[in-house]
Protein backbone atom coordinates (compact mmCIF):
# COMPACT_ATOMS: atom_id res chain seq x y z
CA UNK A 1 0.00 0.00 0.00
CA UNK A 2 1.23 3.49 -0.83
CA UNK A 3 0.57 6.48 1.38
CA UNK A 4 1.32 9.99 0.18
CA UNK A 5 1.10 12.78 2.74
CA UNK A 6 0.40 16.38 1.70
CA UNK A 7 2.67 19.12 2.99
CA UNK A 8 3.50 22.75 2.24
CA UNK A 9 6.76 23.54 0.46
CA UNK A 10 8.56 26.16 2.57
CA UNK A 11 12.00 26.14 0.96
CA UNK A 12 13.47 25.13 -2.41
CA UNK A 13 17.13 24.71 -3.29
CA UNK A 14 19.48 22.59 -5.40
CA UNK A 15 22.19 20.27 -4.18
CA UNK A 16 24.56 18.88 -6.82
CA UNK A 17 21.89 19.53 -9.48
CA UNK A 18 19.13 17.75 -7.53
CA UNK A 19 16.08 19.88 -6.66
CA UNK A 20 15.36 19.60 -2.93
CA UNK A 21 12.96 21.32 -0.62
CA UNK A 22 11.80 21.56 2.93
CA UNK A 23 8.17 20.54 3.33
CA UNK A 24 6.06 21.33 6.39
CA UNK A 25 3.63 18.61 7.48
CA UNK A 26 1.58 20.44 10.12
CA UNK A 27 4.62 21.64 12.06
CA UNK A 28 6.97 18.78 11.24
CA UNK A 29 9.49 19.74 8.57
CA UNK A 30 11.37 17.28 6.39
CA UNK A 31 13.77 17.52 3.49
CA UNK A 32 12.15 16.19 0.32
CA UNK A 33 13.36 15.48 -3.21
CA UNK A 34 11.43 17.68 -5.66
CA UNK A 35 12.73 16.09 -8.88
CA UNK A 36 9.28 14.86 -10.01
CA UNK A 37 7.65 18.30 -9.58
CA UNK A 38 10.65 20.61 -10.08
CA UNK A 39 9.30 22.32 -13.21
CA UNK A 40 6.15 23.53 -11.47
CA UNK A 41 6.78 23.60 -7.70
CA UNK A 42 7.06 26.92 -5.89
CA UNK A 43 7.42 27.91 -2.25
CA UNK A 44 3.90 27.93 -0.81
CA UNK A 45 2.63 25.07 -3.00
CA UNK A 46 1.37 21.83 -1.49
CA UNK A 47 2.96 18.56 -2.56
CA UNK A 48 2.00 14.94 -1.94
CA UNK A 49 5.10 13.24 -0.53
CA UNK A 50 5.83 9.52 -0.52
CA UNK A 51 9.04 8.13 1.04
CA UNK A 52 10.85 11.44 0.74
CA UNK A 53 9.80 12.28 -2.83
CA UNK A 54 7.22 14.87 -3.84
CA UNK A 55 5.18 12.90 -6.36
CA UNK A 56 2.58 15.52 -7.29
CA UNK A 57 1.23 18.92 -6.42
CA UNK A 58 -2.26 19.46 -5.00
CA UNK A 59 -4.29 22.56 -4.31
CA UNK A 60 -4.44 23.92 -0.77
CA UNK A 61 -8.06 22.88 -0.20
CA UNK A 62 -7.36 19.24 -1.05
CA UNK A 63 -4.16 19.23 1.02
CA UNK A 64 -5.91 20.63 4.10
CA UNK A 65 -8.80 18.19 3.70
CA UNK A 66 -6.35 15.27 3.53
CA UNK A 67 -4.41 16.56 6.55
CA UNK A 68 -7.64 16.82 8.57
CA UNK A 69 -8.60 13.26 7.61
CA UNK A 70 -5.17 11.92 8.59
CA UNK A 71 -5.35 13.78 11.92
CA UNK A 72 -8.78 12.26 12.59
CA UNK A 73 -7.48 8.79 11.77
CA UNK A 74 -4.55 9.33 14.15
CA UNK A 75 -7.09 10.06 16.89
CA UNK A 76 -8.81 6.73 16.26
CA UNK A 77 -11.49 7.82 13.79
CA UNK A 78 -11.94 6.21 10.40
CA UNK A 79 -12.66 9.42 8.50
CA UNK A 80 -16.14 8.30 7.49
CA UNK A 81 -19.38 10.02 8.48
CA UNK A 82 -20.79 8.73 11.76
CA UNK A 83 -22.57 5.40 11.38
CA UNK A 84 -20.54 4.30 8.34
CA UNK A 85 -17.73 1.73 8.45
CA UNK A 86 -15.18 0.29 6.10
CA UNK A 87 -16.22 -3.23 5.09
CA UNK A 88 -14.43 -5.81 7.20
CA UNK A 89 -13.33 -3.33 9.86
CA UNK A 90 -14.93 -2.64 13.19
CA UNK A 91 -17.58 -5.34 13.13
CA UNK A 92 -20.45 -6.22 10.86
CA UNK A 93 -20.29 -8.74 8.11
CA UNK A 94 -17.99 -8.39 5.12
CA UNK A 95 -19.55 -6.21 2.47
CA UNK A 96 -21.64 -4.16 4.92
CA UNK A 97 -20.85 -0.52 5.58
CA UNK A 98 -19.65 1.68 2.77
CA UNK A 99 -21.83 1.60 -0.32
Amino acid sequence: MCLGIPGKIVEIREDAGLPLGVVDFGGVRREVCLAFVADEAKVGDYAVVHVGFAISLVDEEEALRSQALLAEMAQGGDGLPEGRQHPGFGGGTPGEGVR
